[in-house]
C-alpha cells in the first residue's frame, strides 16, 4: 500500500523527491487523511540522518491539515544538524524509534520539534495599569486567549545564594474569555504599574494529540558548564495531549552541559503529559555566580509561563531516590500544575507556582520544592525527600495562601542526623528577593504517617518546621526584610512510626505566635 501511494505521488507531481514536497498534489493523501516519514524520503535504518525528511512530512501534513503517522518498527537517527520539526497537527509516533545525537550539535538551544498554534500572537495597544486580582483586561481580542504581560522596570525573584542573581523582569500570564474576563483560575498575581510589553496569544479550541514513541538522547559530552542544550519536544501550543512517549538518555561520562527539558511547555493552558515515561539527567558540577562550586540544575521537564499542565500516570526510568540524577522537573511563572499518580524524583517550582496539586503520587530523594501562592494540595502520597515540603530559600521561602496535606505517607531521607521537619526552608529577613515574603497562613495536615524508625539516639521527634533563621532568637533580631510566619496548623491524626509527639520547632522563639490545633 507504501508504494502504491507513493507510486501515484510521484506520477502526479511528475518530479523526483527533493522536488515533491513543493509540487505534490495532496488530493490523494486528502482521501486517506495522514501522511508518514517515510514518503518523504526518511529512512529509519537508525544510520542515515532523517531529520530533513521528519520535517518536509510535517510541512506538507500542516499545509494540508493531515495527521502524521512513523512508520512502524522504523529507527530514525537525527544528528547534529540545526533543524527543528514544526509539528501542527495529531502525530503518532508508534513503536517507531527516534535516536538523537547530542554528541555534536550546531545548536544546542534549537529543539527537534516544535508543537504551535495555526494562531498568530499579536501586541495589542499597551492597556491601562494591571491591579492584581483585576477581573477584567480592556482590550479587543478575538476570542479566549492567554495575556501574558511584562514591566521589566520591576524585579522579582532576586535569587539569593551560590546562583545569586538581580532577579528578573515581573512577569504574568493569565486567561482571558473573548469579552477581557480573567479566568479565576489564573489570577493576575501582581500590580503592574507600567507595562513595558504585553503579547495576546489566542487559544487554539481543538486539541492537538502526540501520541506513542520511543525517544533516546546520546547525552552531549561538554564541558561542565551551565550551556543547556533543549534537544526535545517543545509545546507551545494550548490544548496538546502527549500520551504514551518514552524517553531515555545514554552516553553520559564524567562531564557533560546540563539539559532544560526534553518536554518543554511554554505560553500554553491545557496541556496534559500521560502514560509517560522519562529519565532523569546525571547531576554535573561547576562553578556558580557567587564563586563556590554547585550542583546544575538538568531536566526532562520543564515549564515555563505556563497554565493548567498535568502529569498523569507518568514516571522515570531510573531510581527516583538515587541522588546521582538530579530532580526531573522544573517549572517558572505557572499556574495549577498537577501531578497525579507519578513517580518522580522530584516536584519543584522556581520562579513561582499559582497552585500546585500532587496526588496519588510517589516523589523520591528530592521531594517537593516550591515557593507560589494560592493553594497547595498533597494528598494520597508517599514523599522521600529531606522534608515533607521544602520551600526554596532561594526565593525566599515564601508561600502567600495555604497548605493542605491529606492521607499521606513521610519517609524522611537523611534521617540519621536526627533532623526531620515537614516544611522546611531559610529567610534571614535580610535580602531583598523583590517581594514580601510569606509562610503559609494556614497549614492542615491530616492522616500523616510518618516513618521516622530508623532514628539515631538521642532524636527528639519530628518538628512541624525547620529552623528557618537560627539568628532569629530573641526580640532584639531585626529583619530588614519581614518574613511573615504562619499563622495557624491544624493537625489530625498525625503519627509517627518512632512514637516521639510532633512539635513546632527547634527555634521556639521564631515561631511562638504560631497556634497549633490539634
Amino acid at each position: 500500500m507504501k508504494k502504491k501511494y507513493l507510486l501515484a505521488l510521484i506520477v502526479t507531481a511528475g518530479c523526483s523527491f527533493p522536488q515533491l514536497f513543493c509540487q505534490i498534489n495532496p488530493d490523494i493523501l486528502k482521501q486517506r487523511g495522514w501522511v508518514s516519514y517515510s514518503e518523504f524520503g526518511a529512512k529509519g535504518d537508525g544510520k542515515s540522518d532523517d531529520i530533513g525528511a521528519i520535517a518536509a512530512t510535517h510541512e506538507f501534513a500542516n499545509k494540508h491539515n493531515l495527521k502524521v503517522k512513523a512508520d512502524k518498527n522504523a529507527t530514525y537517527y537525527i544528528g547534529g544538524r540545526k533543524m527543528t520539526v514544526d509539528i501542527q497537527t495529531d502525530t503518532d509516533f508508534s513503536n517507531a524509534t527516534f535516536i538523537i545525537d547530542d554528541t555534536s550539535v550546531e545548536d544546542r538551544t534549537a529543539d527537534i520539534f516544535s508543537v504551535n498554534s495555526v494562531k498568530q500572537s499579536f501586541k495589542p495597544a499597551m492597556s491601562s495599569p494591571l491591579k492584581k486580582s483585576q477581573e477584567r483586561v480592556d482590550i479587543a481580542l478575538p476570542g479566549p486567549s492567554l495575556i501574558t504581560v511584562t514591566n521589566s522596570n520591576v524585579k522579582r525573584y532576586i535569587r539569593f545564594g551560590p546562583n545569586q542573581n538581580n532577579g528578573s523582569s515581573q512577569t504574568d500570564i493569565f486567561i482571558v474569555d473573548k469579552n477581557g474576563v480573567v479566568d479565576k483560575n489564573t489570577p493576575i498575581i501582581w500590580d503592574f504599574d507600567q507595562i513595558t510589553d504585553m503579547t495576546v496569544l489566542p487559544i487554539d479550541e481543538t486539541i492537538l494529540t502526540i501520541s506513542g514513541g520511543r525517544f533516546i538522547t546520546i547525552a552531549n559530552r561538554e564541558e561542565s558548564k551551565y550551556n543547556y542544550y533543549s534537544r526535545g519536544i517543545h509545546v507551545r501550543r494550548s490544548n496538546v495531549i502527549i500520551d504514551g512517549l518514552e524517553h531515555r538518555v545514554t552516553g553520559e561520562g564524567e562531564h557533560g552541559a546540563p539539559y532544560g527539558g526534553f518536554i518543554s511547555i511554554s505560553n500554553s493552558t491545557h496541556v496534559t503529559v500521560k502514560n509517560t515515561l522519562m529519565t532523569g539527567h546525571k547531576v554535573y558540577r561547576t562553578i556558580g555566580s557567587a564563586g563556590v562550586p554547585v550542583s546544575m540544575g538538568t531536566y526532562d521537564i520543564s515549564i515555563t509561563r505556563a497554565l493548567n499542565i498535568t502529569f498523569k500516570n507518568c514516571s522515570q526510568t531510573n531510581d527516583i531516590n538515587d541522588p546521582d540524577y538530579w530532580g526531573i522537573m522544573g517549572s517558572n511563572y505557572c499556574k495549577n500544575i498537577v501531578y497525579d499518580n507519578c513517580t518522580f524524583s522530584r516536584f519543584d517550582a522556581h520562579m513561582g507556582v499559582a497552585n500546585a496539586t500532587i496526588r496519588n503520587s510517589t516523589l523520591g530523594h528530592q521531594g517537593i520544592n516550591a515557593i507560589g501562592c494560592g493553594t497547595f494540595t498533597l494528598e494520597n502520597s508517599t514523599i522521600y525527600g529531606t522534608n515533607l515540603v521544602n520551600l526554596r530559600s532561594d526565593y525566599g521561602s515564601t508561600w502567600e495562601g495555604e497548605f493542605f496535606i491529606r492521607n499521606c505517607r513521610f519517609v524522611p531521607r537523611g534521617l540519621k542526623s536526627g533532623n526531620v521537619s515537614l516544611i522546611s526552608g531559610y529567610n534571614s529577613g535580610q535580602h531583598d528577593f523583590g517581594y514580601t515574603c510569606y509562610m503559609p497562613s494556614k497549614i492542615t495536615i491530616e492522616n500523616l504517617q510518618i516513618d521516622d524508625s530508623a532514628h539515631p539516639e538521642g532524636y527528639r521527634g519530628p518538628a512541624i518546621f525547620a529552623n528557618f533563621n537560627k539568628e532569629k532568637s530573641s526580640e532584639g533580631y531585626v529583619e530588614k526584610y519581614p518574613f511573615i510566619t504562619t499563622k495557624t496548623v491544624v493537625l489530625k491524626n498525625v503519627s509517627t512510626a518512632s512514637g516521639l509527639p510532633i512539635r513546632i520547632s527547634d527555634n521556639g522563639f521564631m515561631f511562638k505566635d504560631v497556634v497549633v490545633v490539634k
